[in-house]
Order: structure tokens, then sequence, then C-alpha cells
């Protein structure tokens, strides 16, 4: 064996051999809407003393962060979103109206010396002196009239919810003071005592959030001008466990510094998710054996190995997503199990032009051929992985939550399939022609046949170029019907764009949407979206619903369905709404233009257009075919429209890439020819790619559920329409742009860089952009005719 395929094999093993001891010894982290629990994003806002920066909303954070963790939530997380944003996840947190009222509140705790009590209701509003008259907690109807403040919650060190051990009656709630603040609590326990015994001025109230929570007498041992010493004290209020551990939560965390606002809630229940991974690991399995029994029917051996590599791409890319401690989501998993499928192409490219190179010489040297196949198959390779790459890197800064998760995953496996294709597929592809017994019988290896696709174009020779006007028509028709779709039944689109609230409900009786509809507009809500999900689900889905609100639907469906579930509850603000829908057409407008970018420096820039222009026309017939059917326009659809970005270019720079090299040979040649050859030289890579990708959709749509089933119809019809659209749409308009705009004639002089065809070093073919010409002066490497 020699050096390079041993440096190759070396590193295939360390890569697989690593990658199993990281999924042996480490698990991948679920997302909430996986595992189930809720997500809050809190938005931080001025308050009269204190503006929301950075700043103040960490320090927002670590008062939040104590709260959270006297919450008892099982691995919770909290972190800063942005300037002025902070996500916390609480996994199996069902009930978010709890949850959200703790760790949201301002929670300014203070304690006050009681100087009277009145039977007239007062005002919170602190008068000139500080005093003000509260509601007494513990006599109904009675109000204390509070002294000015004497001590705050930063006086306290510790708080924690712990039974009465003296009574037995219930909760209490004790607090530890700092040094400073023990001493002023003695003093006002202090003064108290030197009241008369059931003495109003006998008690001390402790507020939160100007409402008296506890208003303790002081007891008969307590010496005047003393005080309770020692730095410790107990709230009672008649609290059970989880009232007790709140409070102990809100007092230990403090006082936020500025306030906050509830911006998105999101609650996924434990068997949605589970549901999910189920369906979608069974879609995955059964669409992977498809696709793998699919590529060893055509590739043979070579189809087999390819299988065995695609499985060790799982492999590696679940490893990689452990080690990197990236969340797998509902759509990270779909995108996960998608690009098993897109990791098909590389390998299908490789084994294509091993065929080409072997039908074109007869050799019997099978080495030869694989070795030609994958050193051409590289420039098409990394092009079509790049273009992929943008659009999933833009879903990484541009989409949040779970859709974040999928551009995590699509990158880890874009990156992760260009490993296992060029090197360990290469590995195996090597080893095995290297074998006597394969050399001895080259049909063995599927590079010795022309394949069903190819035997039909050679037998056909069809010219689908010479009707290129023809098919810009069909695509210009198309267009129409997808933008009058658009223009005439409009966008339906999700909570996260528009704002709102959106709850799914099980019922353990059957409830038909009518049913649901009357039932949820009886409970006050005739405006209501009610609608029927998955097996028999209710989802309700209003511009405003607060928790209460929440409650009387649930309570109000409860009268025909039996016993309701909330499986899934998702609130975004307005505000919030607006901006993801901003985020998102310029995730889209960046998409465009980046690819416009990197396809030019790759390809003359009429190449460059027509792809691009081929890319805009998949993405307008895909949005349209959702305004035509009424499909919610949401996060996951956007996911889902930049991968079709990635796809469709991701095809069409295979076609070009071929007419690129075909022109550095012949620069001269007429260009509706070469396009022409080069559709057909690639068809049978398209046809067998997509056949891949399709398996994998197709199981996705079928048995990954209705979270997944949008996602994959705007998948599968993103798939058809850029294999349509490369032939029809973007060979046709790059034809037309050359037509209008030759390159410029090829110079016989080597200085120039032109592609005369003269074989001189300096010379460079057209169709390449000005920074590959330069290489290749560089290089030396001139058009060869």
């Amino acid at each position: 064996m020699s050096r390079a395929p041993l440096w190759r094999a070396i590193v295939a093993l360390a890569a697989v051999a690593l990658s199993l001891y990281i999924a042996l010894t480490q698990s991948a982290r679920l997302g909430l809407d996986l595992r189930g629990g809720t997500q809050i994003v809190l938005e931080t806002k001025d308050s009269p003393t204190t503006k929301a920066d950075a700043a103040s909303t960490d320090r927002a954070l670590e008062v939040l962060r104590h709260r959270v963790d006297a919450l008892g939530v099982s691995e919770p997380g909290i972190a800063r979103s942005g300037e002025k944003r902070i996500i916390v996840e609480l996994p199996g947190v069902q009930d978010p109206r709890q949850a959200a009222e703790v760790i949201g509140r301002t929670a300014q705790l203070t304690v006050h010396p009681v100087t009277g009590e009145s039977a007239v209701k007062g005002t919170a509003k602190p008068a000139a002196d500080g005093s003000r008259t509260l509601p007494d907690p513990e006599r109904p109807g009675n109000h204390l009239t509070l002294g000015p403040t004497a001590l705050t919650g930063q006086g306290v060190k510790n708080a924690e919810a712990t039974l009465d051990q003296q009574s037995l009656a219930g909760w209490i709630v004790s607090l530890d003071f700092r040094k400073e603040a023990g001493d002023t609590w003695a003093r006002i326990t202090g003064d108290a005592a030197c009241a008369p015994q059931n003495a109003p001025e006998r008690r001390v109230a402790i507020t939160l959030d100007d409402k008296i929570i506890s208003a303790p007498g002081v007891n008969q041992g307590v010496a005047c001008k003393t005080g309770i010493t020692g730095g410790s004290t107990q709230i009672t209020g008649d609290f059970d466990q989880a009232e007790a551990r709140d409070l102990a939560a809100l007092v230990k965390g403090g006082a936020l510094p500025v306030p906050v606002d509830v911006v998105e809630q999101r609650t996924v229940g434990p068997t949605l998710g589970a549901d999910a991974i189920e369906a979608s690991t069974t879609a995955a399995i059964i669409g992977i054996a498809l696709t793998a029994l699919f590529i060893t029917v055509v590739y043979r051996l070579m189809g087999a190995l390819a299988s065995f590599a695609l499985a060790l791409y799982g492999l590696i890319s679940y490893a990689a997503l452990v080690a990197l401690g990236a969340t797998l989501t509902l759509p990270g998993l779909a995108g996960f199990v998608l690009a098993i499928g897109m990791a098909v192409d590389a390998n299908v490219l490789v084994f294509e032009r091993a065929r080409e190179e072997y039908l074109g010489v007869r050799s019997t040297d099978l080495a030869k051929p694989v070795r030609t196949g994958f050193a051409k198959a590289w420039s098409a390779v990394v092009d079509s992985n790049v273009t992929t790459l943008l659009a999933a890197g833009l879903l990484f800064f541009f989409a949040t939550g779970p859709v974040k998760g999928f551009g995590i995953t699509l990158s880890i496996g874009v990156l992760a399939s260009m490993v296992t294709a060029l090197v360990i597929t290469r590995v195996l592809a090597d080893f095995a022609v290297g074998r006597g017994f394969v050399r001895k019988r080259p049909g063995l290896t599927g590079i010795a046949s022309t394949g069903r696709v190819r035997t039909w174009l050679a037998r056909r020779k069809p010219n689908l170029v010479r009707h290129r006007r023809r098919w810009l028509g069909a695509s210009a028709l198309l267009v129409v019907v997808a933008v009058a779709g658009i223009a005439l039944r409009g966008l339906e689109f999700g909570v996260e764009f528009t704002g709102g609230r959106l709850v799914e409900y099980s019922t353990s009786k059957p409830v038909d949407a009518d049913t649901a509809r009357g039932a949820v507009s009886d409970a006050g809500f005739p405006r209501a979206v009610v609608q029927e999900s998955g097996d028999g689900d209710i989802t309700v889905r209003t511009e405003r619903l607060t928790d209460a609100e929440q409650q009387k639907v649930k309570s109000a469906l409860e009268r025909p369905g039996g016993t309701v579930t909330v499986e899934r509850d998702e609130m975004i603000g307005p505000s919030l709404g607006n901006e993801l829908r901003q985020k998102a057409l310029i995730a889209l407008g960046i998409a465009v233009a980046a690819q416009l970018i990197y396809l030019s420096v790759r390809f003359r820039w009429t190449l460059a257009a027509a792809a691009v222009s081929a890319m805009v026309h998949d993405v307008l017939l895909v949005v349209g075919l959702f305004a035509w059917l009424g499909k919610p326009v949401d996060s996951v659809f956007l996911a889902a429209l930049l991968t079709v970005i990635g796809y469709s270019v991701n095809d069409t720079v295979v076609v070009f890439d071929r007419v690129r090299e075909v022109r550095r040979r012949d620069p001269r040649g007429d260009l509706a020819a070469t396009a022409n050859h080069a559709v057909v030289q690639t068809l049978p890579r398209t046809v067998n790619t997509g056949m891949g990708a399709l398996f994998i959709l197709t199981a996705l749509a079928v048995l990954g559920g209705d979270s997944l089933a949008d996602f994959s119809l705007a998948l599968i019809a993103g798939v058809l329409v850029g294999m349509a659209s490369t032939v029809f749409t973007a060979v046709p308009i790059a034809v037309a742009l050359e037509h209008r705009n030759p390159a410029p004639p090829p110079s016989r002089s080597g200085r120039s860089g032109g592609s005369g065809g003269s074989g001189r070093s300096g010379e460079v073919p057209d169709g390449y952009s000005p920074l590959e010409a330069r290489r290749r002066r560089e290089r030396g490497t001139g058009a060869v005719v």
C-alpha cells in the first residue's frame, strides 16, 4: 500500500475509533422539544433608575439563576441571548405558570415596623414619611400601617423552605441574615418587643413586591430593645411545600435589577417528545435502509462499501454532536437524518466519474478510474457542500430555539459527509479494487457497467438545451402560479412570526374540530382558530391568551373531551414575532447574496446569476405551494426553505462544474452543446442522489408525525423542483446570458490569461472566475485542446 492510502487509512481508523469511544461513553443532550419541559425567554426593560443593557441583564441573569436553582429543577439551563434577552430552560416542568411567576417577578423584599392598624383600605404607595397601608394577610379585611423600610432583601444571606418542627402544622421559610442585616433585624424586633402584648406595633411586616406575605408578632420572651439576635428568623403564613419553596427561591434570589417581560414561552409534554424520537428513529432506519439498498443495487460492491461508510458517517456525526455539546432538537434530529441522505451525493458523484473513466478507456486496472473519479469529483463535492454550509450557517446565526439546532446538525452532517466520502469511502474502495478477486471480476464493482439511466441517455441522445425557451416559458408560468397563490391566498404565518399563543391539547375521548370550536367559543374565545392535528389532538391558536385563560379553554374542552392534557404550548410576544419575521426575510436575502458571491468567485458571473435565478425560482415555487395548500409558515418552514436553497444550488453547481471542465478542454466550443453534454453526463448523478434524499424525506413525511410532516413536504417539493430547475431553468438562463454577454475572446499571449486553446502555460479557459484564472496562471495549467 502506498504512503497516501496508508495516511488516509490511519486518519479513517482514528476518526472511527474516537467517534465510537465518544458515542459509548457520552450521551447526547436532548432539547426540551424531545425530552419535555418549558423554555421561557425573558427580555429586560428599563427601570426608572437602571438602563436595560448587557451589564444589567447579566446581573438579572445571576439573580434568576439563584431562583431557578431553588426551584429544584433537574439540569436547568439559563443563558443570555443578545443584549437584553435571557433564555431559561426548565426540563420536566409542564405547567409554566408558576415557574414564570417565580422567576419573572421583580421580588423586592422589604421589612417594615408596624405602626398601627386600620379597617380602612389605604394605598401601597409610600407616603412622604415612607409609611404605607397594606392588607393584613392574617386578618382578612384588616389593614396594617407600616413604617419606612428598615431592611431589604439584599441583607438576606440564605432562605430555605422547611417543615415547622415545633407545630408540624405546615411549612415555613427560614431566613439567615448577613451580619449588618442581622443587627438591623435585632433592632427592629427589639423596638417591637417594647409594645404591649397583642398590640399591632408588636408585629414586624415582611413584604414582597408591596404585598405583606408575613407579619409575625414578637414573642413574649424577647426583651425590649434587645430583639431577636442570632441573625436568623422564620416567615410563617400557612404555606404548603410548593408555596414555601417558591417564596424561598424569590427571597434567596433577591431583587431583579431591572424588570423583565416574558416574550416567548414554549412547553412540550414528555410524551410528545418521546413519540417524536420514536417516529423519527423509525423513519430514519427505514429511509436509510432503502437508500443503502438503492445505492447497493445501482453501484454493487462500491454501493455496499458506501452504505457501510454511511453507517460510519452516522457514528461520526453523532459523536461530533456529543463532543461539541450541541443540543439535539426535533428539527435537528430531522437535519441529522436528512444529512445522511445528502451524504450519498458525494459518493454518487465519485462513482459516476469512476464509471465514465472506466468506460472511456476500458482498462483492466480498476484502481486508476477510482483514483481519477475521486480526483475529478473533488471540485464538485467541495462546491456543492459549501453552498449547503452557507444555508446551514445562516440558520445558526438567525434562527432561534430548536431551528438553530437544525442548522448545527446539518452543518456537522455536511462536514462529516465530506470526511466519510473522500476519506473513508476512498480507503474502502482502494482496498477493494486492489484485491485480485475483484480485479478479475470488474462487474462486481458497479463502475464497469453504464447503468440504466446512462444507457437510456446514450440510446436517446436527448438535446434538452435546444428547447430552452420552451423550458423558460414553463418555469415562468409556474412562478406566476406560485406568486398568484401568495397574493390571493396569502401565507399562513405561524405564531412565531405573528405573535400569539398556540396550544395543542390531547383528549381522552374523540372530539371533532366543530365540537371543540364550539366549546372554545362558548368559553369566551369566538375568534380562536381551532383545528384537529395528529391523532385526534386539538390545537387552539389565538392572538392573546393568558395562563388563566388557557386553563379556561382547557376546562371547556374537558366537557366533550374528558381528560385533557397540554401536549404543546407556544406563546410569542408581538414584538418578538415581528423581529423573527424580519430576521427570516434578512436570512433569505443574505442566503441569496451569499450564494451569488460564492458562485461568482468559483464561476463566471453568468453561471452564478443563472444558478441564483434558479434558486429563487425554487424558493418561490415551494412558498407558493404552501400558500395554495394553506400550510403554516413558521421557523421550521424557514429551516426547510434555507435547506432547499442549499440543495438547489448544490445540484446546479455539479452541472456547472462539468461545464467548466469541458470548456477548459474546448474553450471555443458552443456553450449550448457544452451545457447539454454536461446535463446528460450528470443526469444519472442527479437522479440517483435525488432518489437517496427522497427515500429519507418520504419516510420522515409518512412516519415522522405531524411535527415533521410539513417540514418533509417542503423539502420533498424542494428536491423535486431543484432537480428539474437545474436542467430547465439554470442551464437555459446561463446559455442566454452567455450569448448576450460573451466572455472576452481568448488571447494568444500567455500574460493575458486568455483561453486561446494553444496549450501555453498562461492560458486560462473561459468559464473561470478571475480568482481561479489567476491561480491557474500561477500553477501554469492552461487550456489544452
